[in-house]
């Protein structure tokens, strides 16, 4: 952001509501606040070192003052092992509505513009991350798997949503969804269902941005494109054919409309074949939802196929359009971005 007003009113907005953490201290051994350790933390993705406090420290020494007091306000940076004590056991659900706050300061300033694209549509990418995992360290909201070896392979993961644009390498976080069991289910939670949970809760939010949800073939069965349309929230997904028999039994032997481009990459000539059809269905039965199917393939004069994939969409494919949605349902990787 280079408008430094929004940045140091969503910063202020940040610090306040840090503060209000819940803190385990009684009293004793405040000489930090939890909004100087939490922006610490914080401040570990924007200068990417081990430690934030060595790093932090150095720049003082070195420039008189760091960036943890310059960009966040940090009166005083706690030691590594002293964010993490008091961190640990703060639900991460306390941040969850600045998500939403800096997505509207971004709406506000005309941001959001920048990141529309497929007829003023925003791309939102659903992935699922894992981010801890270990063979003996777990807890009570940890999933399993068994290992090969008959051991318990112990894991914490999550629902990312992301707003992507081609062409663009920044990306705006929305609200996560942790995998991660539920009350009441008996079934181990998943990243399907955790991303089911994150639709109901946040889709009236993603219909008022005109949002087309990206995602991998996962995602791309009948249940959860239901819920997007219900939602009207539309969709770009992986399709694959080993998963989807039905769809690919029935664009065997058709005579499928097809667009073919050429590009000079500076060393050789690629060759784009798109093809395309509308009104497939996703699965076998008579309840089956019809979609829009699309696929890219780009070859060189050998031979060489460097690229395949296909999607299933809710936008409606022409020769005019058949690009620009794989390119869009490409925005979820950085090799795609340029489409």
């Amino acid at each position: 952001m280079k408008e430094r007003g929004l940045f140091d009113r969503l910063v202020s907005s940040f610090r306040q509501r840090l503060s209000s953490l819940p803190d385990k201290r009684k009293g004793k051994n405040s000489r930090y606040g939890m909004e100087d350790a939490a922006l610490s933390a914080f401040g570990v993705f924007f200068t990417q070192t081990p430690s934030f406090l060595a790093y932090q420290r150095k720049m003082a020494d070195s420039k008189g003052k760091s960036n943890a007091q310059s960009l966040f306000g940090v009166h005083q940076i706690p030691s590594d092992n002293h964010i993490r004590d008091l961190l640990d056991g703060v639900a991460p659900e306390n941040v969850f509505p600045m998500f939403e706050e800096i997505l509207q300061g971004l709406e506000e300033q005309g941001h959001l513009s920048r990141f529309r694209c497929l007829g003023d549509r925003l791309l939102v990418a659903l992935d699922g991350t894992e981010y801890f995992s270990s063979t003996q360290i777990h807890c009570c909201e940890c999933s399993t798997r068994t290992l090969r070896s008959g051991e318990t392979h112990y894991f914490h993961s999550v629902v990312t949503p992301v707003i992507v644009c081609p062409g663009k390498t920044q990306v705006i976080p929305l609200v996560p969804e942790f995998i991660r069991p539920q009350d009441g289910h008996d079934k181990q939670d998943c990243e399907n269902a955790a991303a089911k949970r994150w639709l109901s809760q946040h889709g009236e939010r993603l219909r008022g941005l005109r949002g087309t949800v990206l995602g991998d073939d996962l995602y791309c069965h009948q249940p959860f494109c239901q819920q997007l349309l219900d939602q009207e929230v539309g969709f770009i997904l992986v399709c694959r054919e080993d998963s989807h028999t039905t769809l690919y039994d029935h664009l065997a032997g058709m005579a499928l409309p097809t667009v073919t481009t050429q590009r000079w990459t500076g060393k050789v000539q690629e060759t784009s074949t798109y093809r395309y059809l509308n009104g497939v269905p996703l699965r076998d039965g008579a309840d089956a939802l019809l979609v829009n199917w699309c696929e890219l393939t780009v070859s060189r004069p050998d031979g060489q196929v460097t690229y395949h994939n296909a999607f299933a969409t809710s936008h409606r494919v022409s020769d005019d359009t058949v690009a620009e949605i794989v390119r869009a349902g490409r925005a979820r990787w950085k090799k795609g971005v340029k489409g």
